[in-house]
């Protein structure tokens, strides 16, 4: 550093401290002149931050309080205006409710007036039928006086057309047959008709006849015989050799015959090569049987071989032999649980042309099953499934290419409300639906079968999970003018609204099944005199109180003139004027069951079995279940149920479309 910036240093810091303490000094030493001014403008200023504030807080309150009061307006208005909304639909509910009332009462006003009028016509006219019929009466009693003191003419059945001859003997049995044939020389020529020993039925007097009897009568009318029924038959291999003698055989039926084998089989299958009808069920035939089927039987359409467990996969292989079995049309493999994948496979590879396919009892069918089946066989119109618990709604996707006509399961768990989702589309046919004990299907299942336009009968009993809202989606659909038989037994969340759409929606209904239905009550019952096309109706198990009495019968029979089956078991107020009104008006009727009807008579019970095919009839007092006494009163206390006597209780029963009658 030099001398010249060494004293240009001092001078600058000297001059610079000079400086600092000269003001320093200033400031202390010389009072303000303007400090009043000063303060007084900080004070302007701090009131009017002040007063700025202040309105700032009281706006914001004022703010939030006409906020406040806005919102409780709109809040009071809205509940006025839900009030105003209230009021007037309840003000409208009234005015409606008092208008369905009136429409109500009109119409039954006009009802029971339209049933008065027409309850008098029909008497008027049984006033008429009488009169006409007394009238007729007088002049056929002094012919018959007249006729009477002549001789009596006999009644030779002999001189009748051969074709009425026929009809008559059709309906009696192998032994009723043989006894006419032996009352006369001219009753046995007519016994001796080609036409009555095209069917024979042995299975009626298997207890009876012998075995030489049988082979005489084969031998004797084996050109002649198309139809043979030995099921039940105990008969030995010589016996049944000589149904080989029957060339022109069409149908045979060998089920329960335990002495049958194959052997006798071999016979049979070599002399009838014509059989379309062949039923084994519960026979012990094995392989060998099945080996013979397609070598001799190539025009068989129907085999049962149901209950047959000693056949395997491979015997359904040999179905497949020489021709074949193709013509097959109808096939029972009801209980033969040795079936397995395998041979479902093999029936499909042999028996294509399969369009029922009945399988019950079947613990181990399952889906798999089914689905090799209908590879092959796509013809299935109807399958019956009873038994089956492993079937699911896989089986029924694998049934979508079949035209199927008729579906019936029975017990299963599995099937639910998907199997029908687009039933209308896969199976648009069908028209038999029995599904019942089936516990996962819901009113889902009646939504998607209203569609179908072909469905007849429709049988949903024990599906618990249906109810009101389903049948009604159901009739809704065009499927309730088709529907002919609708069985609902133990749907107990069905109710009075559900018969209201019946006897409204079903014209054609013939069967109708409510039994346990426990919410179905008289005021349903009223509406089913309209479904006048019915023939039978099971209330049983419903809610309906015990006083039927001769009127209603009476107007009963007034409308259900088709009526073929009727129970009033416990109706304890009806009496004979209602067996009457039955005579006149439901001229129909086949069964008719009066269990515990105590005011109608032995005599008018034994009248009315004279024309009824099947009679219940017991006068005794109601059981202690019934809940009521024989006056109709309620049951308090437990009472001593007093035995019947031998001659109080009459029950008839004939009929005469019973295809096996026993023989005495």
């Amino acid at each position: 550093m030099t001398p010249e910036l060494m004293i240009k240093a001092c001078t600058f810091y000297t001059g610079h401290l000079v400086k600092t303490h000269f003001c320093t000094w200033r400031d202390i030493a010389i009072p303000l002149t303007n400090e009043d001014d000063i303060l007084a403008e900080k004070m302007e200023k701090a009131m009017k931050y002040d007063n700025f504030r202040l309105q700032k807080y009281i706006f914001r309150l004022w703010h939030s309080f006409t906020e406040g009061q806005k919102k409780l307006l709109t809040d009071t208005l809205l509940r006025i205006k839900k009030m105003c909304h209230r009021y007037k639909l309840i003000a409208i509910l009234i005015k409606w409710r008092d208008k369905a009332r009136h429409n109500n009462k009109k119409r039954e006003d006009e009802l029971m007036l339209k049933h008065e009028l027409q309850l008098l016509k029909w008497r008027s006219k049984l006033k008429l039928k009488v009169v006409a019929r007394e009238e007729f009466i007088f002049p056929e009693q002094s012919a018959s006086g007249v006729f009477l003191a002549g001789e009596i003419p006999k009644c030779d059945i002999s001189l009748l057309p051969e074709s009425v001859i026929s009809q008559i003997f059709t309906y009696l049995t192998l032994r009723d047959i043989v006894i006419c044939g032996q009352v006369c020389h001219s009753w046995m020529l007519m016994t001796q008709g080609s036409s009555l020993w095209n069917s024979i039925d042995f299975s009626a007097v298997k207890n009876i006849i012998t075995e030489k009897c049988i082979v005489s009568t084969l031998q004797r009318w084996r050109l002649n015989v198309l139809r043979l029924n030995f099921r039940g038959c105990v008969l030995r291999l010589k016996t049944l050799r000589s149904v080989s003698l029957c060339r022109n055989l069409q149908e045979l039926n060998v089920s329960d015959c335990p002495t049958l084998t194959d052997e006798s089989m071999r016979y049979i299958s070599e002399g009838c090569p014509g059989v379309l009808y062949l039923n084994l069920s519960n026979t012990t035939i094995t392989n060998r049987t099945m080996r013979i089927l397609p070598r001799y039987f190539q025009n068989l359409q129907n085999l049962s071989l149901a209950y047959c467990r000693k056949f395997t996969d491979k015997g359904l292989r040999y179905l497949n032999l020489g021709n074949g079995c193709h013509k097959l049309i109808y096939l029972d493999l009801s209980g033969c649980t040795q079936i397995s994948v395998q041979g479902f496979r093999n029936i499909a590879n042999s028996c294509t042309g399969i369009m029922h396919l009945t399988i019950n009892d079947m613990p181990t069918l399952t889906d798999n099953c089914v689905k090799a089946l209908v590879e092959k066989c796509s013809r299935i119109t109807s399958i019956v499934f009873i038994g089956a618990p492993h079937i699911s709604d896989c089986a029924f996707k694998a049934l979508s290419t079949c035209n199927l006509t008729k579906i019936r399961f029975e017990g299963n768990k599995r099937i639910t409300d998907a199997c029908f989702k687009s039933i209308d589309k896969n199976y648009p046919n069908i028209s038999h639906i029995y599904m019942a004990d089936c516990k996962r299907i819901t009113d889902g299942s009646l939504k998607s079968l209203s569609p179908l336009k072909q469905l007849t009968v429709l049988n949903l009993a024990n599906c618990t999970r249906i109810g009101d809202m389903g049948l009604r989606q159901f009739l809704d659909g065009p499927v309730s003018t088709r529907i002919r038989e609708l069985n609902l037994s133990n749907c107990i969340q069905l109710s009075d609204v559900s018969i209201v759409k019946l006897s409204e929606r079903c014209p054609n209904l013939n069967y109708l099944s409510l039994r346990n239905c426990e919410y179905v009550t008289e005021l349903g019952i009223e509406y089913i005199v309209n479904i006048f096309s019915l023939l039978s109706i099971d209330l049983s198990g419903t809610h309906i109180s015990d006083e039927i009495t001769d009127s209603a019968m009476e107007m009963l029979s007034a409308k259900c003139h088709y009526l073929h089956i009727l129970d009033i078991s416990g109706c304890i107020l009806l009496t004979d004027q209602m067996l009457e009104d039955l005579q006149r008006g439901c001229k129909q009727l086949r069964i008719l069951k009066m269990q515990y009807c105590r005011c109608i008579s032995k005599e008018a019970a034994k009248r009315m079995s004279s024309i009824v095919q099947q009679q219940e009839y017991n006068p005794s007092d109601p059981p202690l279940w019934f809940g009521y006494d024989y006056e109709g009163k309620p049951l308090k206390k437990q009472h001593e149920i007093t035995p019947l006597k031998g001659d109080e209780q009459v029950t008839v029963a004939e009929s005469t479309h019973s295809s096996e009658e026993e023989v005495v």
